[in-house]
């Protein structure tokens, strides 16, 4: 969102948001694009602008009543609908309201991952109450591809008949994942990959050390670069894992959440691929890698990685998962044609 400085957050969605304001025709809008490029941060923003009171559907001004109420979390015409999981990473707090749907007391089982279908229903009534402040309802839901087939259903006839003057923003990074009926219903508005410099510029004003290995690492995508950082992943860490794997050692990998180790794997394992195609390397620096591997084994790990992924939010031991794959990652790196 603009904060009262009047800049955006992420700089590289200054020009989206413009178009999006310009060539906006639908009442509901379909944000989307690679994971980690802000998708849900020009939601909010373009929420505001609608919203705002000194503008009137330009970019939001970042200093009236409405936008400050925006910046509170606290607008009592913008209801942003989250998973429990992601609203306090996403810094909008434990919206105690949304919780109502079940009985479960939040500390007595995990934060659910997915947008339930008794939220969705709180959202499609919030918008069609009365605007408290006349600019009109507008509702975010992220990540859209959250939604059940359940809660999905339950949205597609607010989609097609919007009560009054409420907009709605979904916001994804897996489009696909959605219901055709969900896309149909909705403009698209598609984010691309920031410019590395404009993006490199970005994190090393937040002190990130070497951003373009990071941004490499990421696949260009800057908020995920952040993550790592918080979870202790650092450039110098990445750097030495193909060596490190290569020598049969875990090291800090036991550390890391399970998914974030075979995502790794599978990085390594494309770019040792690429390597021994004579191609250059995509996520990992053409120097850390080690000497070519034999495709046939390359590929024979490619395919325990892609079984690897999908047990990896619910692995039996993941300590052990990791050793397995620690010696996988040995044995192909060290394999010769």
């Amino acid at each position: 969102m603009v904060g009262a400085d009047g800049l955006l957050p992420l700089p590289w969605l200054a020009e989206p948001l413009r178009q999006a304001l310009a060539t906006q025709r639908a009442h509901a809008l379909l944000i989307h694009g690679p994971q980690g490029v802000g998708q849900f941060d020009l939601a909010v923003t373009l929420a505001q602008a609608w919203l705002c009171e000194g503008t009137a559907g330009r970019l939001p001004c970042g200093q009236c009543a409405s936008c400050r109420l925006v910046q509170a979390r606290s607008h009592p015409d913008l209801l942003v609908l989250l998973p429990e999981a992601l609203r306090e990473p996403l810094g909008w707090g434990s919206q105690d309201e949304g919780d109502a749907g079940g009985d479960d007391k939040p500390g007595k089982r995990k934060p659910s991952k997915e947008v339930r279908v008794d939220e969705v229903r709180q959202a499609i009534g919030f918008a069609q109450t009365t605007s408290a402040r006349g600019r009109g309802k507008v509702v975010v839901i992220h990540p859209a591809e959250r939604m059940n087939g359940i809660s999905a259903n339950a949205l597609l006839k607010t989609l097609e008949e919007p009560p009054g003057d409420a907009k709605l923003l979904l916001s994804s990074a897996a489009p696909d994942a959605l219901l055709p009926t969900i896309r149909s219903r909705c403009q698209a508005v598609s984010l691309g990959l920031p410019d590395a410099a404009v993006a490199s510029r970005w994190l090393t004003e937040r002190s990130v050390v070497q951003p373009e290995v990071l941004l490499a690492a990421t696949g260009g995508q800057p908020q995920d670069v952040l993550e790592w950082i918080e979870e202790g992943i650092d450039a110098t860490q990445w750097v030495a894992l193909p060596q490190q794997l290569a020598r049969g050692e875990a090291g800090t990998l036991a550390a890391w959440p399970l998914p974030r180790v075979v995502d790794m794997l599978q990085k390594l394992c494309h770019d040792a691929m690429r390597l021994a195609a004579g191609a250059a390397p995509r996520y990992f620096p053409a120097a850390a890698l080690p000497a070519a591997s034999a495709p046939e084994a390359l590929s024979a790990w490619a395919r325990e990685l892609a079984r690897s992924a999908r047990q990896a939010e619910h692995p039996w031991n993941a300590g052990l998962m990791v050793e397995s794959l620690t010696q996988q990652a040995r044995h192909a790196l060290n394999s010769r044609g």
